[in-house]
């Protein structure tokens, strides 16, 4: 007995897509992190806790006194 198919399915290109919103989502990424705030946050995490405590801070104060001027933390 012989069978034939009489309904095909076709393959959906979905690549355009999902590189229009990969394109998006790396642009994003690149303002993160351009964003002068991570760039501080980034510097202050780099410090040692000696030197973060001579400047009157720990490491759970850096988000609050980088994002003071935005936020009330």
């Amino acid at each position: 007995m012989a069978y034939a198919a009489t309904h095909t399915t076709q393959a959906v290109d979905h690549s355009a897509v999902y590189n229009f919103f990969a394109a998006i989502g790396n642009a994003l990424v690149r303002m993160a992190e351009a964003n002068s705030k991570l760039k501080e946050m980034q510097r202050l995490h780099a410090m040692s806790d000696d030197e973060l405590a001579k400047k009157g801070m720990t490491r759970e104060d850096i988000a609050r006194h980088v994002f003071s001027d935005y936020y009330y933390i």
